[in-house]
């Protein structure tokens, strides 16, 4: 049998999957019955398990179809997609849709408890009483400011304006070796509490969002044009090596839904991430750097992003001490009653990105070999980039020209021709923002451009420009749905690589009742639609959205 890649996109570029049809009859090796009766129904009528004890072997004569389709990308597991399951979306994309979150209030449910006429210290001190995971549930969830009011004020010590009672900040203090740090008494609740959109502003800025409340990352770059306004600080001793930053919404701009994120805001964040990077790789190339204490303008970015093309084509591959990009953006958070969190801390809409180094000198734990050894760091584009060059070597043709070829030529996996099968919600010719033909969220997207752009670097201002905006509608379209946490990563190509590798970008809802277990740690991922009904609730509700930003 002839090799091939363990990918769904062939050559022809098509797609292809695997169909289970299972029938299969299992030997019964229980040696006893138990029976018993479960309930009833209405009229008396008994209900046993007599269902659950068969008395000989058990034949499943036409199981459930299972559609298997390995993933684009080998390293990424394989989805499965239950045709039953998948059924019922077919002629109802609308299906495909969370409900938003209820109204929470336990100031009306003390009302209705305990009558009206309970005053706020009655009222706080019942707060107080409540068990702990309570009240977690309530800053998480609660939608009256009030709730969140009263769990503000008894997490931490809020200073408060004499005149207007509203907070202007917190009381320090020093810890045993005299660094000073927020006196905060409930920590779980407090993070929680800043992460809520329902707690007043003032509260959010005195608590977390003012620049130098949250530590003493200092702040390096900045965003401002029009009500739009970006920070980027620096996080020096970073869980990413060599530091990396985070360009956060700034105190006098607050975003925490992606209805409130503005096409200029986005484009803000995004700049700060092109900037820095643009900027680190012009000083290891030893090109002349931008005027300090000043934002550069895109059009400057644009000029100083070919010269460090051009000096990055002349200078020895192995010359540039950073190689690659790293690029994240986690929206959303959520916690759980009993601490288990559920997304990353946001405080605000922010993206992180950092620059990974080229090499490492390697340590061992015994014995090795005599001389430096280099290890190379790892950088998740770099598992496409050995991906793409397996498929070239053993296929002979491009990966991603197949890929995109498979995507705009796509039919659908039922193999029905009466129904929708395009997987792009949508394109402006620049790039292509698609449904996955394996997703591994259910509701996963991806972004891609049309022609070979690897990185950032290679990209332009034009496509970059289009990246924003796909990248915001990616966001309006699944939050649109209901999505309320979205991790998104990018898959960038190494600096120079000689390959024509895709700048990717991947967005990953966390769905309700499906945070992630056994099946997908072995990168097994279950789907409940087909990816063409979930393109065309997509488009749908992008199409939804924009008539109604647009009245």
């Amino acid at each position: 049998m002839k090799k091939t890649p363990r990918t769904c996109v062939t050559p022809a570029g098509t797609f292809r999957y695997g169909v289970h049809r299972p029938a299969f009859t299992v030997a019964n090796l229980r040696p006893e019955d138990k029976l018993a009766v479960l309930g009833q129904l209405p009229d008396g009528t008994p209900v046993d398990n007599a269902v659950n004890f068969p008395a000989g072997a058990v034949r499943e004569e036409a199981a459930d179809w299972i559609y298997e389709v390995p993933n684009p990308f080998p390293f990424r597991g394989a989805t499965f997609i239950a045709r039953s399951w998948a059924e019922t979306k077919v002629d109802h994309p609308e299906r495909i849709a969370l409900p938003g979150p209820p109204a929470v209030s336990m100031h009306q449910t003390l009302k209705i408890w305990l009558g009206p006429d309970l005053n706020h210290g009655q009222r706080t001190s019942l707060f107080a009483d409540l068990p702990h995971p309570v009240r977690m549930a309530l800053a998480a969830n609660s939608t009256d400011p009030e709730d969140l009011i009263v769990l503000a004020d008894q997490a931490c010590h809020l200073l408060f304006d004499r005149s207007s009672g509203r907070p202007i900040g917190l009381r320090y203090r020093q810890d045993r070796e005299g660094r000073v740090e927020p006196d905060i008494h409930d920590h779980a609740i407090f993070e929680v509490l800043v992460n809520n959109p329902h707690l007043p502003d003032d509260f959010k800025q005195a608590m977390v969002l003012r620049p130098g409340v949250q530590g003493a990352s200092e702040v390096v770059g900045e965003w401002r044009e029009g009500e739009s306004h970006v920070f980027e600080y620096l996080r020096r001793n970073s869980y990413i090596p060599w530091g990396h930053h985070a360009a956060n919404l700034a105190d006098d701009a607050i975003r925490y839904r992606i209805d409130d994120l503005s096409a200029l805001d986005l484009a803000g964040l995004r700049h700060l991430y092109y900037q820095r990077s643009f900027c680190r790789l012009a000083e290891g190339l030893n090109l002349a750097g931008p005027e300090p204490r000043r934002m550069i303008s895109p059009e400057e970015l644009e000029t100083l992003r070919r010269k460090v093309v051009k000096a990055l084509a002349k200078a020895a591959p192995e010359g540039l001490p950073f190689d690659r990009t790293l690029w994240g953006w986690n929206f959303g958070f959520d916690c759980a009653a009993n601490g288990y969190r559920m997304h990353a801390s946001h405080q605000m809409i922010h993206q992180q990105f950092a620059l990974l180094p080229a090499s490492l000198t390697a340590s061992h734990s015994g014995p090795h070999p005599e001389g430096e050894e280099v290890m190379q760091p790892y950088g998740c584009g770099d598992l496409i980039h050995d991906f793409i060059t397996e498929y070239a070597a053993q296929t002979g043709s491009s990966f991603f020209n197949d890929y995109h070829a498979a995507i705009t030529g796509n039919t659908r996996l039922d193999g029905r021709t009466d129904r929708e099968s395009s997987l792009i919600v949508y394109s402006d010719g620049i790039v292509i923002l698609f449904v996955p033909k394996a997703q591994t969220s259910q509701w996963e997207l991806q972004l891609m451009p049309v022609r070979p752009v690897g990185n950032i670097l290679e990209a332009d201002l034009e496509t970059r420009q289009s990246l924003d905006r796909g990248m915001l509608i990616a966001m309006q379209t699944l939050t649109g749905l209901g999505a309320r946490m979205i991790t998104t990563i990018e898959y960038p190509k190494r600096f120079g690589a000689k390959t024509d590798q895709r700048l990717l970008y991947s967005f990953l809802p966390k769905l309700p009742y499906a945070p992630g277990a056994f099946s997908e740690a072995q990168l097994r991922f279950v789907c409940g639609h087909y990816p063409e009904d979930f393109a065309r609730s997509c488009r749908n509700k992008l199409t939804v959205y924009r008539r109604e930003t647009t009245d």
